[in-house]
């Protein structure tokens, strides 16, 4: 299966290569030492409107495909992983749900500052004893005159603290388990959130993650994001997206470890001769290449049928799934190839291993995406099988 790039995708490519490359990626390294929030990469990307790539243009969006998203997002990645998961949740969750769930009004208020980069965009669903089963949460929202009081605190929260809108999901009836979940669209500063500090994280150490606290948060009621009981839906929609963001990300990275693996090897001298003329090196290394280029074909299938209008759940599932573990794998073997110099910071693979980890973790767990794989294909498979005659 091969894609058949338009000429716009190809040249969204080719502008977020050169950006992403000269601009994003010589700085990665002291980012990832200094935790520097890339502020400045986000308001390029900004300017380019590649922070509401999937908005229409009404709301100040560029109304762009998820394929030229995918390629994109991939290379921004490819230079500079912290940049690239803020831009993700941004685009793929909050954006898009704010596209698809939220009024008029809302969309006017937010969608075009979102989609310009002017605001940055959060989601809360996480919770301290609510990871992978988010029906488990405790945070809620009672509804109080023409507000809703918010009560509880959200875990790992991907740029709560630089975000300029928050995405928080509720309890509104407890009694409907996740049916009386809700959505909120919360503005930074609201009296009653408290941003709590940073997570001293094992990589994406540029991109915030905080806990996010209300107590006797107040929201307007014009500020809840679908109807009542919508929250879980909202969430799994924005997720399904997410994923398709996180298989782009892994393709970027993994591509990065690739080509400094295979530099390396050129460059690199044993017994007489550069390391790239051994042959298990060599089956390593053509390894690494089949699998990327598997998670990309699964990325952009995923992208497409998304663009198409199908029902991509599975796909992105599968996507994240395969991708995630993939990086996981490619940049362990770059590290390796490096040797020793791999286990330092003077070379970029060692960043590489440490970001890639979490891409397994987030927006669903491997685990969370064989349950939704498995139940894709046993809900397929319910009507039973006709004995042989």
């Amino acid at each position: 299966m091969s894609f058949q790039f338009t000429e716009e995708q190809l040249m969204i490519r080719s502008m977020v290569r050169d950006l992403s490359r000269s601009e994003f990626g010589p700085k990665a390294m002291e980012r990832d030492k200094t935790k520097e929030f890339p502020a400045e990469n986000l308001k390029k990307l900004g300017e380019l409107g590649l922070m509401g790539m999937m908005v229409p243009p009404e709301y100040g969006g560029s109304g762009a495909d998820t394929v030229s998203y995918v390629l994109a997002l991939s290379e921004v990645a490819y230079a500079c992983a912290s940049t690239a998961v803020i831009m993700s949740v941004h685009n793929s969750i909050v954006c898009e749900s704010i596209l698809h769930y939220g009024a008029e009004d809302q969309k006017k208020r937010y969608l075009s500052r979102l989609a310009t980069g002017e605001i940055l965009g959060a989601f809360s669903l996480t919770e301290p004893n609510a990871g992978s089963d988010p029906a488990r949460q405790s945070t809620k929202a009672v509804f109080d005159g023409d507000s809703y009081i918010l009560n509880g605190r959200k875990r790992f929260t991907t740029t709560g603290k630089n975000a300029g809108l928050i995405i928080v999901t509720a309890k509104t009836d407890e009694k409907r388990g996740h049916r009386g979940i809700s959505a909120f669209l919360v503005e930074q500063g609201t009296p009653g959130l408290t941003v709590g500090p940073l997570e001293d994280k094992m990589g994406l150490c540029a991109s915030d993650t905080v806990d996010l606290i209300f107590e006797d948060c107040r929201i307007p009621a014009g500020n809840r994001l679908g109807n009542e009981g919508d929250g879980f839906l909202i969430a799994m929609t924005g997720l399904d997206g997410g994923r398709i963001g996180i298989a782009a990300q892994s393709v970027g990275v993994a591509q990065a470890a690739f080509d400094a693996s295979v530099q390396y090897t050129q460059e690199r001298e044993q017994f007489g001769q550069t390391i790239s003329k051994f042959q298990g090196l060599r089956w390593m290394i053509a390894d690494m290449a089949t699998e990327i280029e598997a998670a990309r074909l699964m990325t952009l299938s995923a992208a497409e049928m998304k663009d198409n209008g199908e029902n991509y759940t599975l796909q992105a599932s599968m996507a994240k799934l395969f991708a995630s573990e993939m990086v996981n794998r490619i940049t362990a073997k770059a590290v390796q190839i490096h040797g020793g110099y791999g286990f330092t910071k003077d070379y970029a693979v060692e960043r590489f291993y440490r970001d890639a980890r979490v891409f397994t973790i987030y927006e669903g767990t491997s685990e969370i995406q064989r349950v939704v794989i498995s139940n894709h294909i046993f809900k397929d498979r319910r009507k039973p099988l006709q004995p042989p005659r």
